[in-house]
């Protein structure tokens, strides 16, 4: 172990920073490169960070999807992660490079079938398999292995209802008692010391991160939340579907999973547990001809005597000393083009015209804070490296 001397503020210094929710008593270590610290609260601290000489070694499972390319561009940046072990098992005995030429440049192994992976080599792996094919394989990996779960196979506290959502049993209900849900900026203590996070949905990271604070503080009612969600197409994975060729979905977009999208449960799971109350949302996503980028609008009541500003400066102090969720200045539109190939979240509130409601949006990067970007800010945290190691990347524009 070594220790790094907090120093006011200036670039390239370790910094401190608060945490937003009442549930969240500790404070993440951040490691700015070459950007700006935030200001701190703590200064002149010594903080230990880990061991400077060790390398964690990563398996990066279902290294074929967009999922497992992003964990993969991420870690390239990444002075204390190296892949030992890719799996994909329909790409097994091909290099990386062939399967994502933007990635050929770096020195990787080539994949192999997940039958034929070498786990004494590893020491952390990220799960980006499909649905419903994660839990028997996690179950039988070493148990000394930290796992980051992308897929939505732990996200569920409830097997019933992942039963009901997803048409299969679990397949693993003693893990399922483990896993710890990877919402970053929210149980970021349980995420230290977890074996096993499951990594959020891309929607139910959007819209939770601003409304947990809002229900939590008792801001908004309960009733009547209308989230209008939209997808970049890489949301959808990379599997060959009709519904995703270029001419179903350019010059157009369309809603899907009326009622019944997946991440229903997940989203209200989330806000009940703030509330200590069952919340119900009307949730309808849609697919917009992008590549990448989502934005949830949400429309709210407010509680009675609440004021949209109330809603504005409670996110601001819930959010000012987080590295990765920013309220942008009061009337000013967050666009997914603004986080394109980034961890950050942007979020507003603004007025309705209707009497006592606000809308909220909020964007993120589908691929990024959505999914991997999350991941690596949770095994970060889980390995007790600064959250953000990895993850300098600025908004990628235009």
């Amino acid at each position: 172990m070594y220790s790094v001397s907090v120093d006011g503020g200036l670039a390239g210094k370790v910094t401190i920073v608060s945490k937003g929710l009442k549930k969240c008593r500790g404070s993440p270590v951040c490691v700015r490169a070459s950007v700006a610290s935030t200001p701190l609260r703590v200064k002149n601290q010594q903080l230990k960070i880990g061991d400077s000489e060790k390398t964690v070694r990563i398996g990066v499972l279902g290294a074929s999807g967009y999922t497992g390319a992003e964990i993969v561009r991420l870690l390239a940046n990444h002075p204390y992660f190296a892949i030992t072990v890719m799996t994909a098992d329909r790409k097994a005995g091909q290099p990386f490079g062939s399967v994502f030429p933007h990635l050929n440049t770096q020195e990787l192994p080539n994949m192999v079938a997940i039958k034929d992976a070498d786990f004494s080599d590893v020491d952390a792996v990220f799960c980006c398999l499909p649905h419903g094919t994660t839990q028997e394989i996690i179950k039988g990996l070493p148990e000394q292995l930290k796992v980051v779960d992308l897929s939505a196979d732990f996200r569920l506290k409830n097997i019933a209802e992942y039963e009901e959502w997803y048409g299969q049993p679990h397949k693993a209900p003693k893990l399922q008692e483990e896993a710890v849900y990877g919402l970053t900026e929210i149980y970021r203590e349980e995420i230290e010391n977890a074996r096993l996070v499951a990594n959020p949905g891309c929607y139910p990271t959007s819209i939770q991160l601003p409304l947990m604070p809002l229900i939590e503080e008792g801001l908004i009612e309960l009733r009547n939340i209308i989230i209008d969600a939209k997808s970049g197409v890489s949301g959808a994975g990379r599997g060959a579907k009709e519904a995703n060729l270029y001419t179903e979905i350019a010059e157009g977009m369309h809603s899907y999973g009326i009622t019944k999208h997946r991440h229903v449960p997940e989203i209200e799971q989330g806000l009940s547990g703030v509330a200590n109350s069952k919340v119900t949302v009307s949730f309808t996503p849609h697919l917009m001809p992008m590549s990448r980028g989502m934005q949830s609008t949400i429309y709210v009541e407010m509680a009675s005597g609440v004021t949209t500003d109330d809603l504005y400066h409670h996110l601001i102090a819930t959010y000012k000393n987080e590295e990765f969720v920013k309220v942008l200045g009061k009337g000013v539109v967050p666009h997914t083009r603004h986080v394109r190939g980034s961890n950050y979240c942007l979020l507003n509130v603004f007025q309705d015209r209707i009497p006592g409601r606000a809308i909220i949006i909020s964007v993120i990067d589908n691929l990024v804070k959505g999914a991997s970007g999350q991941a690596l800010q949770n095994l970060n945290l889980m390995m007790g490296f600064p959250e953000n190691t990895g993850l300098q990347f600025q908004p990628l524009f235009p």
